[in-house]
């Protein structure tokens, strides 16, 4: 037994393209998800099943996997970050006063 790889009950089959995918959860969360939410949601996450609409906010990614996994364990996620163009920031650009 391999001590590296998942539990087969634990592993997650993706059903649909990367296209599909990504198509799918930006629709859902921009038609469905974005209205309903309020401005004191701005920069969290939020877990979208592309397969139901239902979605979950969190402060982290993980947090918000582990909220929607624990209702809908075949779950298909799209994470969004509201208020913002991504999820997660790979540098930051500071204002030069702030450097030196």
């Amino acid at each position: 037994m391999n001590i590296n790889s998942p539990a087969p009950s634990t592993q997650h089959i993706l059903r649909y393209s990367p296209a599909e995918f990504a198509e799918k959860g930006s629709q859902l969360y921009h038609q469905t998800v974005l209205p309903t939410l309020g401005i004191q949601s701005d920069d969290m996450i939020v877990a979208i099943d592309i397969e139901t609409g239902e979605f979950e906010l969190a402060d982290t990614t993980l947090a918000a996997a582990a909220k929607m996994f624990e209702r809908l364990p075949a779950a298909q996620l799209w994470f969004e970050r509201v208020g913002a163009q991504s999820v997660h920031r790979f540098n930051s650009v500071y204002p030069a006063v702030l450097l030196s």
